[in-house]
């Protein structure tokens, strides 16, 4: 029995979008969740990819525009209220100096790592054509693969989202091996 309100699908979008920015929201959780829900039949596949594929987008693009419109001095003022330290900022900053473009694309597979990419990126005044590219591809991409995990493990996904809500950080690490493990391939592939 499909959901055919739109406030499913509204709510979905709003969270994701919330949660890519930085408040406290199980994103993945959230994603798999939404895959095992369209399993059942009460979501619209089409609109349940598409509600967090706007909401994702929407966020690491708030993000950015926060960064390159307030710059470091309202991340500083403001960035407690989302767990942003100094410590965390210049991490990411060391890392987004190494890592370019790709920190945006594979930062949405390190909870708290995503939400800082894309203000680290507008500080740095990264082109927006340049930032779309890769943080919305990323997102398509992370989107796809957590929603399609949930669809897939169909009545198991309960059980694998209450073990990612258990153990973060090693379902964090699985998922980052598996990107990592993509990415060599693919270019070692081209």
């Amino acid at each position: 029995m499909l959901d055919n309100n739109p406030g499913s699908y509204a709510g979905l979008f709003a969270l994701l979008m919330l949660g890519v920015v930085g408040l406290p929201v199980p994103d993945e959780t959230l994603l798999v969740s939404t895959g095992y829900l369209v399993w059942l039949g009460r979501l619209h596949p089409v609109g349940a990819f598409l509600a967090a594929l706007a909401g994702s987008w929407c966020g690491i693009t708030v993000s950015y525009v926060i960064g390159r419109t307030l710059g470091l001095g309202f991340v500083h003022r403001f960035g407690k209220y989302v767990h942003l330290t100094d410590e965390r900022l210049a991490l990411v900053h060391v890392w987004f100096d190494r890592s370019g473009s790709w920190a945006l694309f594979f930062g949405y597979y390190i909870p708290g790592v995503r939400h800082f990419t894309a203000i680290v990126a507008g500080t740095t005044k990264v082109r927006l054509r340049h930032f779309l590219a890769y943080a919305w591809s990323g997102g398509l991409l992370w989107v796809t693969i957590f929603m399609s995990l949930g669809y897939w493990l169909g009545d198991d996904a309960k059980r694998v989202v209450e073990s990612a809500i258990e153990y973060p950080l090693y379902a964090a690490l699985a998922v980052l091996v598996v990107a990592v493990g993509y990415f060599l391939w693919r270019r070692r592939s081209a």
